[in-house]
């Protein structure tokens, strides 16, 4: 859609969409809408909008046109579905979808007492994971209809193809024997607090009766931080590497040894720093670097480094400052990496005790990087709402993923001492007084 059929009126403020109703005709008469003044191009919404659409025209911007409205919806469902975001703007695309800037007391809890009154039952945890995935409506994963009816168990049943399909099939709940219900309690013990929570910690507040079952839902969390897609740092850049783990005798410098090596990318502003990356590497040759850059910076981005060799051909593409650190303080020449590693060593140490494998390090590293680029919101539920709503959007994550990784060194990681347990669901009937005994 062009300016004379939309127009986000101070969008970052307002989030104001307003259409013209007698302009549709022109605006679709080639079949595909223009976005050109809003952000990247796409073909435009898919059916499942449609009716959300419709109803939020009808009840904000209060046209007497319905009829054209209903016209508007009904040419957008033969569009065909995508990703699309919309850069700098108070609404977001995901998987075709728009959604409205989240508020607190609307879309998601903002209190430990809210969360309680949200999700009493693992029935309301799983309406609410519905409204995330589908927020226009159902939507068949296998062969994208937007038709479907309920059936008894709760799954829905597709018009289409007559899959049935649960509200979890698909993302990193697939399969779970655990009650959404602890899956929320995990979900909200794991983003409110500022240092997050260990395995064992979990365990404990939840009561679960197994560690190995706390420690499977805190790393099918960690995969889920992760945004496919997400937007690379930009702008001023910092780039350097740093050892994790214990003490090595006999190794200085770039030998890991017993260490895991890790690269770290931070962005400069005018007052402090924005967004990090961290990755896990091998070696801190020209390829690894180069393709480390890639991954997270925008090309034409200025990247500082220090003097390492590695960085001048890793560094084609970009505006390159280099750094040469000799006998000065080398965290006072790149103060955002020696910040970012220095606050990843102490949260390793604090939260987890340092008992993190260097084969599960990278979902420490995404989960780091998931709070450090949130560390501004104040609403702390919303980071509760941003991590279900991505792990709804994940692929499932089997046990067999997590303990096994054949990209890493050792083909099988680390196993979770104990046994494996399925906890019971944490909606309980109200106990009548239970320290209250009857008088003899």
């Amino acid at each position: 859609l062009d300016a004379r059929d939309v127009g986000l009126r101070d969008a970052t403020a307002l989030g104001e969409l307003c259409l013209c109703p007698a302009e549709f005709d022109s605006a679709f008469a080639d079949g595909v809408p223009r976005m050109g003044e809003f952000g990247e191009s796409g073909p435009g919404w898919h059916a499942n909008h449609c009716m959300w659409l419709n109803t939020y025209l009808q009840a904000r911007l209060d046209y007497a046109a319905s009829e054209s409205v209903r016209t508007l919806c009904a040419r957008i469902a033969y569009l065909p579905a995508g990703v699309y975001r919309l850069s700098g703007s108070p609404f977001r695309y995901s998987k075709g979808v728009v959604v409205e800037r989240p508020i607190r007391g609307r879309d998601y809890p903002g209190s430990l007492a809210e969360l309680l009154a949200w999700f009493p039952d693992d029935a309301a945890c799983g309406d609410y994971l519905e409204w995330l995935r589908w927020p226009a409506g159902f939507v068949c994963p296998r062969c994208g209809a937007a038709r479907g009816w309920r059936i008894g168990d709760g799954r829905w049943s597709c018009a289409g193809c007559a899959r049935k399909v649960s509200v979890t099939a698909g993302t990193i709940f697939d399969g779970t024997r655990t009650p959404l219900t602890v899956w929320f309690q995990a979900a909200w013990q794991m983003t409110v607090q500022k240092n997050g929570i260990s395995a064992l910690g979990l365990q404990r507040v939840l009561g679960l009766g197994s560690y190995q079952t706390a420690w499977a839902m805190l790393h099918r969390y960690r995969r889920a931080m992760i945004r496919p897609g997400r937007e690379r740092l930009a702008g001023i850049v910092e780039v350097d590497e740093t050892l994790v783990g214990g003490l090595t005798p006999g190794r200085k410098g770039r030998a890991v040894g017993a260490k895991a090596l890790v690269v770290v990318a931070v962005e400069q502003r005018d007052r402090g720093f924005g967004r990090c990356r961290l990755e896990l590497v091998g070696d801190v040759c020209a390829v690894t670097l180069g393709q480390f850059m890639v991954d997270n910076i925008m090309q034409g981005s200025t990247v500082i480094t220090d003097g390492w060799q590695g960085y001048r051909s890793a560094t084609k593409g970009y505006t390159h400052q280099r750094v040469v650190v000799t006998g000065a303080d080398a965290s006072a020449l790149l103060p955002g990496v020696h910040r970012v590693a220095s606050l990843l060593k102490r949260w390793l140490l604090g939260t987890h005790q340092g008992g993190v494998a260097t084969t599960h390090l990278q979902d420490y590293l995404d989960e780091f990087t998931f709070r450090f680029n949130r560390r501004t919101s104040r609403a702390r539920g919303l980071l509760f709402f941003r991590l279900l709503e991505q792990a709804t959007e994940h692929a499932p994550v089997r046990y067999r993923d997590l303990v096994v990784n054949p990209t890493i060194g050792n083909p099988r990681a680390s196993n979770p001492v104990g046994a494996r347990s399925h906890p019971g669901t944490l909606a309980l009937p109200a106990a009548d007084r239970p320290w209250r005994r009857p008088e003899p």
